[in-house]
């Protein structure tokens, strides 16, 4: 399925997407802004993926998790998540990156979204969080000159 994602034949709300990597909103999300980063190389599992890919996958997940706290979301935190192997709840056999918006004291909201898994308004979700890594770049331009 992811694969046919990154070709272009498969819907997607796209966050981001670079030669390497694509960020979309997940489907069956926990929390509003719940986004998935994929390589676009395929990797079944972390076995199979280059330790470089690795490192660029978890770099815009970091990236992405402080721009969420920009998004107009609310977020005050995210959990950035791999489920690697059927053991590990892997559903989807496609390396990919769970960044997903947390909240003070919604320990409550989050395990009813983890059962309920509804999508949220996607496109201003989506534009929030391209707003939010637009508002961090701009920051890092603030910082640097």
């Amino acid at each position: 399925m992811f694969c046919r994602i990154v070709a272009g034949n498969a819907p997607a709300t796209k966050i981001f997407e670079d030669d390497t990597l694509v960020a979309f909103l997940d489907i069956r999300p926990i929390t509003r802004g719940h986004t998935l980063v994929i390589p676009k190389l395929h990797a079944t599992d972390l076995d199979e993926l280059d330790p470089a890919m690795g490192a660029r996958l978890f770099a815009f997940g970091h990236r992405l998790a402080k721009s969420m706290r920009r998004a107009g979301l609310g977020a005050d935190g995210a959990n950035l998540l791999i489920n690697d192997g059927k053991a590990a709840f892997q559903t989807v056999h496609h390396v990919h990156l769970h960044v997903i918006p947390r909240h003070h004291g919604d320990v409550l909201r989050f395990a009813k979204g983890f059962v309920l898994r509804r999508p949220h308004d996607t496109e201003h979700t989506a534009a929030a969080l391209r707003s939010g890594l637009d508002r961090l770049a701009d920051e890092e331009k603030e910082t640097t000159t």
